[in-house]
């Protein structure tokens, strides 16, 4: 099988002809229809985050495709389904964190892509009892983007209590924004889209933003100011420096989530005289759980979610790393098989 393969930190993906792996106990292999290309796969591919990947491995948490064969201990009625691969691979099902649904916070967890080989690849293998059904209403080339960029969105909206009539503030529309504009609306907030890139802007507008903030040519704290504040400000780019500009664009009572994770160990400075006073809190939200990928599938094959995405081989894996770092990605790229 073909699969891209991170050899050193910071060196061009080798596409290389490996092995078709075989499933081990209570594994299922899938054969890869699509697999998105997510910001986390170029921080692996970089070596840029504390806790680093060992080369040589396979990027991609993003992975669609069928169940070809099962492990020793997986039913047979898996043989078949289109299924999702995500970022949790696996976690150990027994702490108090997987018992009370948040298994994302599992001490013990496997990430796809990350800590075992992923779905960059025409094969992969995944723990049966992580993966999540795909509904037949949703395409692959969709399903990819939302098992990770729209769980990750969906979840932190859900962790800001987000009500209706609510400002929420996003910043940073490609990938992870497109999706959290659409899924602010559902809740009924009002949304103000901020970013640089005016084509970014013109899409958040396509998807219902009620304000656009041009961060490159305007304050976003100014601006955000004069609508009155925003309620939940979710920072889904991966700059100190956004994560500040949303901390001070909230109005009393606000949310800061965070979700973009900058290289190495980036610190944000957070006023601790403002923040009590104001009653701010500050929330971190890492991707979603397996209940909350099947929602998110859930609300796409109601028709509720557009996923903006484009089609690349994976032979085009470095140019199109290479386009998502310098900003001309629409949304999201996603290798079909």
């Amino acid at each position: 099988m073909k699969a891209a393969v991170v050899t050193h930190f910071g060196k061009p993906l080798e596409v290389r002809e490996l092995p078709v792996p075989e499933p081990g106990p209570g594994q299922v292999l899938v054969r890869m229809e699509a697999s998105g290309l997510c910001h986390t796969d170029i921080h692996a591919a970089h070596g840029d985050w504390p806790v680093k990947p060992s080369p040589p491995f396979t990027p991609g948490h993003e992975g669609v495709g069928p169940v070809e064969r099962v492990g020793a201990g997986v039913p047979d009625r898996l043989l078949g389904k289109r299924v999702a691969v995500p970022w949790l691979g696996s976690s150990c099902g027994h702490c108090r964190y997987c018992v009370t649904g948040w298994e994302t916070l599992c001490e013990s967890q496997i990430n796809t892509g990350y800590s075992v080989d992923g779905c960059f690849a025409e094969y992969a293998v995944a723990d049966a009892g992580a993966v999540v059904e795909v509904p037949d209403g949703v395409s692959s080339l969709d399903a990819a983007p939302l098992t990770c960029a729209g769980v990750t969105t969906y979840k932190a909206l859900k962790v800001a209590r987000v009500v209706p009539s609510e400002h929420v503030a996003v910043f940073g529309i490609g990938g992870l924004g497109h999706l959290a504009v659409q899924y602010a609306r559902i809740v009924g907030a009002f949304v103000t889209a901020v970013d640089i890139e005016p084509d970014k802007l013109g899409l958040a507008h396509q998807l219902g933003a009620d304000h656009l903030v041009n961060a490159r040519t305007h304050d976003p704290v100014q601006e955000i100011g004069r609508l009155g504040g925003a309620g939940v400000a979710v920072v889904l780019a991966a700059d100190p420096a956004v994560f500040e500009q949303a901390y001070r664009s909230l109005r009393r009572g606000g949310r800061l989530v965070c979700v973009a994770l900058p290289a190495d160990e980036a610190a944000v400075k957070v006023p601790v005289f403002q923040t009590v006073l104001g009653g701010i809190s500050v929330i971190g939200s890492i991707v979603g759980t397996r209940q909350d990928l099947a929602e998110v599938f859930a609300l796409h094959a109601a028709g509720r979610t557009r996923v903006i995405a484009e089609s690349r081989r994976l032979d085009q894996v470095n140019e199109s790393i290479e386009d998502v770092l310098g900003g001309h990605a629409e949304a999201r790229l996603v290798f079909e098989f």
